[in-house]
């Protein structure tokens, strides 16, 4: 069963006169618990494309349904609704706050879900990531592939029917990469979490169970990853 449905999809700009058009006809489904990595060149629209997905942004023309959910069909509010209930982010600068902690950083988005037991799903997330001797320390107190699997666990604890990951390793050393991409597959493959990636990194890529490369706004099927 479909998780996304993609039909038409197409995103433009306008520039003073000119209209830019960054995206151009797409379409793609993504199967409720598949890892699919969205690929291409430098300001091919990838990250356009994941927020179009992910709701964050919305679509000129077209339709993408989430979740059996019409986005284009909805206002912020609407969406914001849907990223509530059914997804999770992890973003190439972490994206922690600051002056919070880990454990902090990662009950956050429970709290506010109104989740009755955040702190103890937290603990349990960031003992599952290997950072439960990490619990008070601050973002500047970790390491970046700690902050990693603080954005990590705190993605997964609201346990969202997909995941979107933009650039998961840009930040991180070969060694430190090769841990989080191990990290997020364990987890997709564990909690059938349908994975969405971005990634410059054709290795990780072939990781995925499927991937579409993005070129001049157009989509287009990869061969299957062996």
């Amino acid at each position: 069963m479909a998780i996304i449905d993609a039909q038409s999809v197409c995103k433009s700009l306008t520039l003073a006169d000119t209209q830019l058009d960054i995206l151009t006809g797409v379409d793609l489904k993504v199967e409720a618990g598949e890892s699919l990595a969205i690929v291409g060149k430098s300001g091919s629209g990838k990250s356009t494309l994941l927020s179009l997905l992910a709701g964050l942004d919305s679509v000129s023309t077209g339709h993408i349904f989430l979740a059996d959910q019409d986005l284009a069909g909805l206002d912020e509010d609407g969406r914001a609704a849907i990223r509530s209930d059914h997804v999770g982010f992890v973003f190439q600068n972490f994206q922690l706050l600051p002056h919070l902690s880990a454990l902090d950083n990662v009950m956050l988005p429970l709290e506010l879900k109104g989740h009755n037991h955040a702190e103890e799903k937290a603990r349990e997330w960031l003992d599952k990531v290997g950072l439960a001797d990490r619990l008070d320390h601050q973002p500047n107190q970790l390491s970046g592939g700690e902050q990693q699997r603080v954005a990590i666990a705190r993605a997964f604890a609201c346990e969202p029917d997909v995941l979107f990951a933009d650039e998961p390793t840009g930040n991180l050393d070969e060694h430190t990469g090769e841990k989080i991409e191990n990290l997020l597959f364990d987890l997709n493959s564990q909690l059938k979490t349908t994975l969405i990636l971005v990634t410059h990194d054709e290795q990780l890529a072939k990781k995925c169970d499927r991937q579409v490369h993005l070129e001049d706004g157009k989509l287009a099927e990869m061969a299957k990853a062996s």
